[in-house]
């Protein structure tokens, strides 16, 4: 869906108006490009979808928490999916309303419940009965209602990589569709609860919208018994999971046809219509750049080596994940079969395995659908600089993240005397 605004002109591929090149050149590798246009698109899909029914499509933060992304989004009306006290600051500091902020996650504490609470969320996506009384706790101790949806897991299985599949008896998330009932009469009842709606999230990556909607249906059903019993839901929140398609033979659901199929199956209720997407939002919105230092040959492997690595980029190394890799200008070089490795000291270091690539040392490649889980999920190992973000509009190029200084990775560390 984004894929448009990074195309190439003359063998270069650019990201909206500007050379990749010239961005690897002048920021350095690896680092990560967005494409603000590429963002906005993917938004606008989902707000088209929901059209004038009421509802929210709140961003998971999760998959890309950059301010400058944040930022972009809430400048379109995004509400927000959080999972930590964490994210709920980078949201409100990014310029985020707290009214449009759902709080998700499994292990809230009692400081994320009263930070919550203080600031005014919409919701609290509620994944246990533990979570529930402690809840009502805090609330009572401040004073305060506080809003909930039960996330429900309905056991509907997601057809996706075992990881980010959520939506399982086996899985830690949400409460049992069978204990619902018993938890929404015990949070209607309870004077610090305001009962608000229903949540669902089965799984991420999700290319066959088939289980998603079979979810739904579920709900819906839980939706009408609860309404029997007097206990009014004001909203369906079916959480996020669209996948993209990282592989050219994928094809991946369109938002602006998914959503009117959710739709469709509320009609009749007056219920507001929550979504959570992430990968579908920022993925295809960017991209990691990296320089091949070196290219080696073992008889048996072609290695391309190059200056970014799996503190970088996880998801390969973690799922076995693909993602596209190309050369940022047309070569000359012979396609060969490469291993793209990085330089931390790993057999599991790799951005890529068999990739057929022209290539000589010092060339520019491009890691693509890098938007989501990528920066959010590197870390300092081998103690490795946290790489640079940039954002591109039209034919500008915003550094949003600098690049970490080395000293920065120990500055807080101290000797034993």
């Amino acid at each position: 869906m984004s894929q448009s605004f990074f195309s190439r002109h003359q063998g270069s591929l650019f990201c909206e108006q500007l050379p990749l090149t010239q961005l690897a050149q002048r920021f350095a590798t690896p680092c990560y490009v967005y494409s603000q246009a590429a963002i906005r698109s993917a938004m606008q899909a989902y707000q088209q979808g929901l059209g004038q029914h009421p509802g929210l499509i709140c961003y998971a933060v999760k998959a890309n928490s950059n301010l400058a992304v944040l930022n972009t989004l809430a400048k379109q009306g995004a509400g927000f999916d959080i999972v930590s006290v964490g994210e709920l600051e980078r949201v409100l500091a990014a310029g985020g309303l707290a009214e449009r902020v759902i709080f998700s996650g499994v292990a809230k504490t009692t400081t994320d419940m009263q930070r919550a609470l203080s600031a005014g969320i919409h919701c609290f996506n509620v994944e246990s009965e533990a979570e529930l009384n402690q809840l009502s706790q805090v609330a009572a101790q401040m004073g305060l209602q506080a809003p909930i949806a039960l996330r429900v897991n309905p056991n509907v299985d997601p057809q996706t990589h075992p990881y980010i599949s959520t939506g399982l008896k086996e899985n830690k998330f949400g409460i049992d569709i069978d204990l619902a009932m018993q938890l929404y009469r015990q949070a209607a009842a309870d004077p610090h609860l305001l009962v608000k709606g229903v949540a669902c999230h089965i799984g991420s990556q999700l290319l066959n919208v088939q289980p998603l909607l079979d979810a739904t249906d579920l709900m819906l059903a839980l939706v009408d018994q609860l309404a029997q019993e007097g206990i009014q839901l004001h909203h369906l929140d079916m959480g996020g999971g669209l996948g993209i398609a990282y592989r050219a033979e994928e094809q991946a659901p369109n938002p602006a046809d998914y959503v009117p199929m959710l739709l469709a199956r509320l009609q009749g209720r007056e219920l507001a219509l929550h979504l959570e997407p992430g990968r579908s939002i920022v993925a295809d919105a960017g991209v990691l750049l990296t320089q091949v230092v070196y290219l080696k040959e073992t008889g048996q492997h072609h290695f391309a080596i190059v200056d970014a690595a799996m503190n970088d980029l996880l998801r390969p190394s973690l799922y076995d994940a693909y993602q596209e890799i190309e050369n940022l200008e047309a070569s000359q070089q012979p396609e060969r079969s490469y291993d793209v490795v990085g330089p931390i000291c790993e057999t599991g270091d790799f951005l890529g395995k068999q990739r057929k690539l022209a290539l000589a040392a010092g060339d520019y490649l491009a890691v693509r659908q890098a938007g989501a889980y990528g920066f959010v999920m590197a870390s300092n190992y081998n103690t490795r600089a946290l790489c640079a973000e940039v954002m591109v509009s039209g034919d500008q190029a915003y550094l949003i993240k600098p690049r970490q200084e080395l000293t920065q990775l120990f500055a807080d560390e101290t000797l034993v005397p």
